[in-house]
């Protein structure tokens, strides 16, 4: 039986992940900092719930400790853990709110990695996806810290995948559009809908997380927007590591 672990698992993108795989049968650890909620969505689908801090190494390896103890492997992961910071470079720069969206939204995915890869190898190989964002393929001047990390995850992902492919592991990035989760103000969500933007439901996220671990390809970023499939981003060939050998 396929074994899924998420992080970011409680609410959202992550919560709808774990729903959809469990309910399609598969062992599911909920991952977060969010006891309540994670405890409540690891008993919808009959999974298992780990506090997990993902900007502490510790935390991430535990929660793949416990996928490999109580079901025996790990098939499936989603890193999915983010949030927006609100800050700029400028008078609005605040360091501890750096430091946290750097400790959660590239650390967490960092780390996720590293802890997850030993798991994934030693049973054969798997599938990871880490949750990106339309603003890791475009300027977001709105919030330009958070689109930093999000675009650093989608470097990660890109360098890594020739690397992981040795060991029969695909990964790849989710770029979502805007999602009613609780990353977006009611503000924020009135502002869109009045200008006739889309807001995508997470469910719709959490299916193209399952056509992406399906699909087979690794080394992609796939944005996901309301109402429309998952479409893979075109990136420029360049080949950096002839260059650096030429």
């Amino acid at each position: 039986m396929t074994v899924v672990l998420v992080t970011g698992g409680a609410s959202g993108i992550g919560a709808a992940v774990a729903r959809r795989f469990g309910h399609a049968g598969a062992h599911v650890v909920v991952a977060d900092v969010d006891e309540a909620g994670g405890k409540a969505v690891a008993a919808e689908c009959g999974g298992r719930f780990v506090l997990t801090d993902v900007s502490r190494l510790a935390d991430n390896e535990s929660a793949v400790r416990v996928a490999m103890d109580e079901f025996g492997g790990l098939d499936v992961v989603h890193l999915n853990a983010g949030i927006g910071s609100g800050i700029g470079v400028g008078d609005d720069f605040d360091l501890d709110r750096y430091r946290q969206i750097i400790g959660v939204n590239l650390d967490g995915v960092t780390f996720g990695l590293h802890a997850v890869l030993p798991a994934l190898t030693s049973t054969g190989g798997g599938s990871i996806v880490v949750t990106s964002s339309l603003a890791g393929v475009a300027p977001i001047p709105m919030d330009p810290i958070y689109g930093a990390t999000k675009h650093a995850v989608i470097g990660l992902v890109r360098s890594l995948a020739p690397v992981f492919s040795s060991s029969n592991i695909t990964v790849n990035a989710v770029c979502p559009g805007f999602v009613d989760t609780a990353i977006l103000s009611d503000s924020a969500k009135d502002m869109l809908r009045e200008n006739g933007l889309g807001i995508a439901d997470p469910a719709e996220i959490a299916a193209a997380v399952e056509f992406i671990v399906s699909d087979g390809q690794t080394g992609r970023a796939w944005m996901v927007q309301a109402g429309q499939p998952p479409t893979a981003v075109e990136f420029a060939p360049v080949d950096l590591v002839r260059s650096v050998e030429l």
